[in-house]
């Protein structure tokens, strides 16, 4: 879905005529109206004022189609593969490796 589309999705959603919601976000309906046709991007400007005049629209789905959650620590999103101190040490148990040919290897820390 395009982000024209989820624009549009808001409009219907609110059950508002375009020339309202442009009213509403404080944007000249003759961009709305570009953005809504495909001929403009809408800029950060434009998506912002959405998202504070409709504090239930999700930022990231507005912008990217997909909403995201996450914990982020000053400014730098924490990696969901690095262990924390809430998350307990795990000890590996073995490790297999499959070839092409159908054959495997198996490893494990105790016979190494």
């Amino acid at each position: 879905m395009l982000i024209q589309d989820r624009i549009k999705l808001i409009i219907k959603a609110n059950k508002e005529a375009p020339s309202s919601f442009a009213d509403n976000i404080g944007i000249k309906r003759s961009n709305l109206s570009h953005v809504l046709s495909g001929r403009n991007k809408p800029s950060l400007d434009f998506l912002s004022k959405i998202i504070t005049s409709y504090p239930n629209v999700n930022a990231s789905w507005l912008i990217t189609g997909e909403t995201r959650d996450g914990e982020f620590e000053e400014g730098i999103e924490k990696s969901k593969n690095t262990p924390d101190s809430k998350t307990p040490q795990k000890d590996i148990e073995q490790i297999l490796i499959t070839y092409t040919d159908g054959s495997f290897k198996l490893y494990r820390p105790s016979e190494l």
